[in-house]
Order: C-alpha cells, then structure tokens, then sequence
C-alpha cells in the first residue's frame, strides 16, 4: 500500500467515525473484526521494552497501608510515600477510607451512562464551554495521531461545582457521593506529601492544591485487535495529584527506569500519581511520569481519574518551586506558571514525544 493509499484510508476512517457520532463503542456495537488504520500505533511504541532478566531490577509500583497513618507508625507511611513520590511517581493506596460501595457505584456508573444509547450520550457532546459535564468520543481527533482506543466523559467539580441536574442520571448520585470522598482524602493526601516534603502538614492546602478538582472517566471497549493500538497514548498529567480508580481488566503502564511496568488492580485500592505541576512546586523532589493503558480483546475496561487541578478555569493563583525547598545548592528548576496557561499549552500538546514540563525549565 502506498502513503497516499495509507492517507486516504485514514480520512475514509476519520470520515465515517465522525458522522456515526457513536464513539469508539460504536465501532465494536458495529461488530468490527479490524482496527481502523487511525487507531494503529507503530509497534516501537507499543513495545514494552521489558529485559529478559529482571533479577536485579524493582518492577513493582509500590503499595502503601494508610490504615496507620493516625498512629505512631504515621512516620513510616509518609517515609513509604516520601520513596515512593521521588522514585516512581505512582503508588497504590489500601485502606484509605473511602468506602468499598463507593468505589463499585462509581465504576458501575460509568459504564451505565457509556453503555446508553449514543442519542442520550450526545446531549452531553462539547457544544459549548460552559459545560460542567462534557461527553467526548472525538477528542483524540484533535489532540492525537494515531486515535486512542476509549471514549470519555469530562465533569468540572471544584471550585464551581455543577448544579446536579447537569449530570446525566446515569451517573448523578455516584459523581456526587465519590467526589465528596475524594475531596475529603485529597486532604489527607496532601497533608502526607506536605509531611514527605519535610514540611509543616498544611503546606500544600495552604498554596490551593486543593482547591480545583475534575474527574475524567474512560470506558475501553473490547479491542479485537489490542496489538495494533493504545487505549491512552503516554503522557503525563497536568495536575498536582491524580487520584485513579481502576476495574479488575488491567491494561495501566507506568514508565519507570525505561521500562513499561504494569500498575495490576487490586480489589478497593486507589492508584495515587504525582502531576506536572506537583513537579515545579517540589522543583523536582517529585516527579511526575509518563504513563499509559493498553487495550484488551475481552471486556469494557473501566477507570476514573480525578484530577487536582483547576484545569483552565480563571485562576489568578502564580506557581512557582517552594521557597522552603530551595537553597544556594539546590536553586530553581522552573519559571512560575499560572494553572490556566500551563494547561491551555498542555491540551495543545498533550500526547507529544516530551514532558510539556520541560517547556517551563529555567
């Protein structure tokens, strides 16, 4: 096949997926047996680049009890998160507190609404910006080649929460109630960071890293040809922290030392992961990694990622490396950023071959 072949495919592709207005899940309701050349990733990058020996290396992203962070043992969780930030970037919490019900409603909740017939969903299309709660089958069309495996819906929770008759139904009662908890153990979260830090335990409440909040939640249909494509292209998030609830399907891949590690779901743990932004204020003492998700063949994948993050909503707020952490040997790593203007460059060039990070390196 010739390159001007291969390109008039892919607009015939593009073409037919835009008119449908039917999303990714389209496609499989469709009973497709191929993946349409949009989607086809370059087997380099879908490598795992996993050596043969892996004697002498830690592939396992780490996973904290927080059941002790109210008692005398408190140190050693934030010893255990203080490792876990700076070396990895990610790590899975257990009992956390967020109850178990909680999680299962969320989860069931969004398969609920991506599972409704596309009419329903389509209400809920990026007709405007004023939306709080947004439904996306075609935002890879515009910020990524090759198209990502997945559709997804947008819900805006802090600091302008939506009124609840602006979330569809399918889903009102469980983004309400997980949001709440979210909320409540993001504090506790960043009091622990604050502590990693060496820092007095508001630090990070203090400069509102609490204060935006939205959640994107992804269904992956089956793929009947997952060797060919990516449910999520790699990518850093542009956030202070990231809070994931994940189903038992699997497919989330963290890089970590060059390789492509498997973050497996264990039943009611949340996956905890360091943003962009949580990297500039620390100047580097966390970091914020490349991650991605790998389709499967057999079963919808679900997940739900909560974002600290005020995203592109009006926030005056400058952020730069915390004074605290600087010093003559250890000088500023980053210019000062509004949240806003990183992630309006952010969205721009979400799925680029670099960190859009870098672009802010003194």
């Amino acid at each position: 096949m010739t390159e001007n072949s291969e390109k008039i495919d892919r607009l015939n592709d593009l073409t037919t997926f835009i008119s449908t207005k039917t999303g990714v899940k389209g496609l499989v309701d469709a009973e497709i047996t191929e993946v349409p050349s949009m989607f086809h990733v370059p087997s380099s990058i879908l490598s795992n680049n996993r050596p043969s020996d892996i004697s002498g290396l830690n592939l396992t992203v780490p996973i904290i009890d927080l059941g002790d962070r109210n008692t005398s043992s408190r140190n050693v969780v934030v010893s255990k998160i203080k490792d876990a930030a700076e070396n990895w970037g990610f790590f899975q919490v257990i009992n956390h507190g967020v109850p178990l019900t909680v999680l299962e409603e969320i989860k069931e909740s969004v398969r609920r609404f991506h599972e409704q017939d596309p009419e329903v969903k389509n209400q809920y299309l990026p007709t405007d910006n004023n939306k709080k709660f947004v439904y996306n089958n075609d935002f890879d069309l515009y910020h990524s080649s090759p198209m990502n495996w997945r559709d997804s819906f947008t819900c805006y929770i802090a600091p302008d929460p939506p009124n609840p008759e602006e979330i569809p139904v399918a889903c009102r009662s469980a983004v309400i109630e997980y949001t709440k908890h979210v909320m409540e153990f993001g504090a506790v979260l960043f009091q622990l960071l604050s502590e990693a830090l060496g820092l007095d335990s508001e630090t990070l409440k203090r400069i509102d890293c609490l204060k935006g909040l939205f959640m994107l939640c992804h269904y992956y249909p089956p793929c009947p040809q997952p060797d060919l494509t990516l449910g999520i292209s790699k990518h850093t998030d542009n956030s202070f922290l990231t809070l994931l609830l994940q189903d038992q399907i699997g497919g989330l891949q963290v890089l970590h030392e060059d390789y492509w590690v498997d973050v497996p779901p264990i039943p009611g743990a949340l996956v905890v992961n360091i943003g962009d932004f949580m990297q500039l204020i620390t100047n580097d003492k966390f970091l914020s990694v490349e991650h991605r998700v790998r389709p499967n063949k057999d079963r919808p994948r679900i997940s739900v990622a909560c974002f600290f993050s005020s995203s592109l909503s009006p926030n005056s707020t400058v952020y730069g490396p915390i004074k605290d952490l600087l010093s003559d040997e250890n000088p500023a790593k980053y210019k000062d950023i509004t949240i806003p203007e990183y992630t309006a460059g952010f969205v721009a060039s979400i799925f680029d071959e670099k960190s859009y990070l870098t672009n802010y390196m003194i």
